[in-house]
């Protein structure tokens, strides 16, 4: 009984494993495969990133070759999309604040370019009045530059030997003239070629004196520029003494972009404003167009003359002109707002909505003309009707990067997965050029930005707000200077940055509006030759909804502006600017 026991258990066993097998055998290798099929590691197209260095995009999980954190999953919201497009979630595109504008048509006729310049003395009238004898200044009769003179006022009293000896022979030659009238009069022609008149030669034959100082007067009418002497000074014939301006005449030079030659022409007619008579327009003449470009900061000299017969233009004092430009072409002319075009060395980008119902974006390269009343003139690139980015453009191109997206930092993806290896070409793809002026004065601008990013970190509100609304003054003053059009219009983004900033009264929004701020310090700190200290530019992974702010510090140490006491020290650097 036992051995028939055996063999029926047996046959049970092998039929219920084959009934098992027809049964549940095709879909466990589907379940299997399926498992396999989704695992996290082998999901297709799926990229991995760095929450402190989102530039970090690697096609498996790892950890960050710049910090050593491990890896996450990165945004995919651009996949489907073509490389130069990205996709903004909506809630994403209200907080940046993303507005869009179609791209119009601009009236084919005469239109007008704007440019800033300042008045100058018209050196053409500066006269400098000389010294026609050696001696010592023992008098100087003006006592401060900008003084009012007139012709034949005495400016200043000279002792000179070689006068003293001279009259000794007029009073010689005097006693003589009778008997040796040549030698007589070579004396007195001797005297004339040191400026003295025949009065004064008459006085001192009759006084028989001789004087030990003489007046030097002056030879036209104006306005002392320059005093260039002092008292007790020995000067020899020919030493300038004093310099007087007619002011009845004055230059207005204006520095003139590359792109903008073709508009200036000598014997050219300008009108002329300045913000200190905002009723009056000044007329000047182009009188003299600079043949060689200025290597620095890349502008042309274009002078004017300004006839100021009143007296109310002063040197010094700012002045813009508009000069008239023919827009009539075969066809319309496209125009963009200034806040639109992203630069990147000679190449500028914008960001086009191709389906006005969708958050998706497309990187566009374009061909601009002149700047005018704040739009570009399109020459290529975008059609009539299209919608480009006017407002957030820094924010979307921030996404871009985020998603590993080519972007105006980033012209190809690859280098995305270089980190710091690709930090050279970021900054050659981001060159500016600004002039000596502009430069001491964003020195200016970053003193306000430091005391900013303090006010910050100690999370008041109203100093934070008082900050901003001086920085927006410094940096509107700053965009009026000699520069690129790159660096024009990150400086010009910069004044609007700092204004919206100053608008803000809450701490949330105020640090909401630092994060584009300090991205923009930072991108044209780089470029900036002449800074005194060395920066540390500073990162809190955490901030601006988990994406990551930068900001600029003076100090090594961490003192979070984001998140102030909450999270003091939270954040790490990543890179440094000194020159």
């Amino acid at each position: 009984m036992k051995k028939e026991n055996i063999i029926y258990i047996g046959i049970a066993l092998v039929v219920g494993l084959l009934a098992g097998y027809l049964i549940f055998g095709g879909n466990m290798e589907t379940v299997l495969v399926d498992e396999h099929d989704h695992s996290p590691e082998m999901a297709s197209g799926e990229m991995w990133t760095c929450s402190m260095h989102p530039q970090i995009m690697q096609p498996e999980p790892g950890s960050c070759p710049i910090c050593g954190m491990d890896l996450i999953p990165a945004d995919n919201g651009g996949e489907g999309l073509a490389v130069n497009q990205i996709k903004m979630t909506e809630n994403a595109m209200v907080l940046a604040g993303v507005e869009t504008i179609k791209v119009g048509a601009g009236a084919n006729a005469e239109e007008y370019v704007r440019i800033s310049g300042k008045v100058a003395v018209n050196q053409e009238s500066d006269a400098v009045q000389s010294a026609y004898f050696d001696g010592r200044i023992e008098r100087i009769h003006v006592n401060f530059e900008g003084e009012q003179v007139r012709k034949g006022q005495k400016l200043a009293t000279i002792y000179a030997p070689a006068l003293v000896s001279a009259q000794q022979e007029l009073l010689t030659a005097t006693k003589l003239k009778e008997s040796q009238p040549q030698l007589y009069k070579a004396v007195r022609n001797k005297l004339k070629l040191w400026k003295l008149s025949d009065t004064h030669i008459d006085q001192i034959e009759s006084s028989g004196k001789v004087l030990e100082n003489f007046p030097v007067y002056a030879n036209v009418s104006g306005v002392v520029s320059e005093i260039m002497v002092e008292e007790g000074d020995y000067i020899k014939t020919g030493s300038p003494l004093v310099k007087v301006a007619n002011l009845n005449s004055v230059w207005a030079i204006f520095d003139a972009y590359e792109n903008q030659l073709s508009l200036f022409k000598e014997g050219q007619t300008l009108d002329v404003s300045t913000n200190s008579y905002p009723n009056e327009t000044f007329t000047a003449k182009v009188s003299f167009v600079a043949p060689t470009l200025n290597q620095q900061t890349r502008t042309l000299e274009v002078r004017a003359e300004l006839d100021n017969q009143k007296g109310m233009l002063k040197p010094g004092m700012f002045v813009q002109a508009e000069v008239k430009v023919d827009n009539k072409q075969d066809g319309e002319v496209l125009t963009i707002p200034e806040s639109a075009v992203l630069w990147t060395g000679k190449r500028s980008l914008v960001y086009v909505q191709p389906n006005p119902n969708s958050s998706t974006f497309e990187m566009r390269e374009v061909e601009l003309g002149n700047l005018i009343n704040g739009s570009y003139v399109v020459n290529s690139g975008l059609n009539s009707g299209e919608l480009v980015v006017a407002k957030g453009t820094f924010t979307v191109d921030a996404a871009a990067q985020l998603q590993g997206k080519k972007s105006m930092m980033n012209q190809d993806t690859k280098a995305m997965q270089m980190g710091h290896e690709g930090h050279s070409d970021l900054e050659n793809n981001m060159k500016m050029e600004f002039s000596q002026e502009a430069e001491t004065k964003f020195g200016d601008l970053l003193k306000v930005y430091l005391n900013l990013k303090d006010a910050l970190v100690a999370s008041d509100q109203e100093l934070t707000q008082t900050l901003a609304k001086k920085g927006a003054g410094i940096a509107s003053e700053l965009s009026g200077m000699p520069m690129d059009d790159m660096g024009k219009s990150h400086i010009t983004r910069l004044a609007s940055q700092l204004k919206e900033m100053g608008s803000k009264s809450d701490l949330e929004g105020q640090r909401e509006a630092f994060v584009s701020l300090s991205q923009n310090m930072i991108q044209i700190g780089q470029q900036m030759q002449g800074l005194d200290a060395k920066l540390y530019v500073q990162n809190c992974p955490m901030a601006n909804n988990d994406k990551g702010a930068n900001w600029l510090s003076l100090e090594e140490e961490i003192r979070n502006p984001y998140y102030g006491d909450k999270m003091l020290t939270c954040g790490s650097i990543i890179d440094t600017i000194s020159n």
